[in-house]
């Protein structure tokens, strides 16, 4: 059984589990100005050095901790937040596929 749609706060009717476009506008307005506050990858730190690193731990750990796939991101199991000891502690660094680091680690990461 199919839930119903909705109504969004602008009037428009929303299928369920969808956004509505004023809600997609709102969310990307949102994402564009978290963007332009925030510091760019080089100053916070993947600079020439991590990226040797990065290809470096991948070669060694080519899989995906999460589902097997093959790996393309090296990920901060713990969030550095800044934290150069922690950003350089290989042991906080575990190999990722995109698709891992997107959906799964984003989410864990927003969680409370």
């Amino acid at each position: 059984m199919s839930r119903p749609p909705r109504a969004c706060a602008c009037g428009r009717i929303v299928p369920h589990g969808q956004l509505c476009v004023c809600q997609i506008a709102s969310k990307r307005a949102r994402g564009r100005r978290y963007d332009a506050k925030r510091p760019t990858a080089a100053q916070r730190g993947y600079n020439q050095e991590w990226r040797k690193a990065r290809i470096e731990f991948l070669r060694l750990f080519p899989c995906c901790a999460m589902c097997g796939a093959p790996a393309t991101v090296v990920d901060h199991i713990k969030p550095h937040r800044g934290d150069e000891r922690l950003f350089w502690d290989r042991s906080n660094w575990q190999a990722l596929c995109e698709g891992c680091h997107n959906r799964h680690k984003q989410r864990q990461e927003a969680a409370p």
